[in-house]
């Protein structure tokens, strides 16, 4: 007999995260258990050194929806991602920072988009009606805010904050989108948005609760070089990906 898929699929990538994967997945499990609806969570370990694997697989033992899917080296968040959503059984997949900076209960905001018909909703801090409980440095969020201006002008026109760490997709959009992706660093999320705009898919962008969480693995320098490196080459390579009108139009929509 077949295995019925999941109504939803969270994938959580994990890197080095000892210190706050049992309490993520605790509070993921406690939330999602109340909903009534079958569910299943990937934990995405991407090379991780330290006790990650074994907490998750411990946790597992006692909370068969959780899975633990291992590989080494380290390859990147973005590639973590990637192996994670195409791997997802859902209907619908939900990609979540370990750290919960966007709380779960958040999904909530987010699934009435879907409903209605968009293939894409995505979890957005600049927005008017977000409410940023706990805000990261000035210098960080001044810098986010730089970059995004920059992402819409070259790869993702009209959407306010393209690096959130929340997003969820139908299981069609998902993976229609990540198998096209490539970049394996943290400019996989300008990337995954730049290639559901060239497939048409309509993306609703969604105020939210934020608050900023300490271990943060960006070094605003470093990959803030990277990803203006990847966003060029995302752009010259734009010829790839005709856009597909039998999707139809790409609005944006927020509230």
């Amino acid at each position: 007999m077949a295995e019925i898929a999941p109504r939803l699929s969270v994938v959580i990538p994990a890197y080095n995260e000892q210190d706050r994967i049992e309490r993520t997945l605790t509070r993921v499990v406690e939330y999602l258990d109340e909903r009534g609806e079958p569910y299943e969570i990937l934990v995405v370990s991407d090379g991780s050194t330290d006790a990650t694997e074994a907490i998750v697989h411990r946790f597992a033992q006692t909370h068969p929806q959780v899975k633990l899917v291992a590989y080494q080296p380290n390859r990147g968040k973005g590639y973590a991602v990637r192996y994670g959503i195409l791997r997802a059984r859902g209907e619908r997949i939900l990609f979540s920072d370990a750290d919960l900076a966007t709380p779960i209960e958040e999904l909530e905001k987010l699934e009435p988009y879907l409903d209605r018909g968009y293939p894409i909703a995505i979890g957005s801090r600049p927005l008017r009606e977000s409410q940023l409980v706990v805000r990261q440095p000035l210098y960080r969020e001044m810098a986010g805010r730089a970059f995004n201006k920059v992402v819409q002008l070259l790869a993702v026109r009209g959407i306010h904050d393209t690096q959130c760490g929340f997003k969820l997709f139908t299981r069609e959009a998902a993976q229609a989108v990540f198998s096209r992706c490539r970049l394996n660093g943290f400019s996989f999320d300008f990337e995954a948005l730049f290639y559901a705009q060239r497939l048409g898919y309509p993306i609703a962008e969604v105020p939210i609760r934020w608050m900023h969480q300490e271990g943060s693995k960006v070094r605003l320098l470093r990959d803030g070089l990277r990803m203006v490196r990847d966003l060029i080459w995302l752009r010259l390579s734009a010829w790839r990906l005709a856009p597909n009108p039998q999707v139809g139009t790409s609005p944006v929509k927020r509230d």
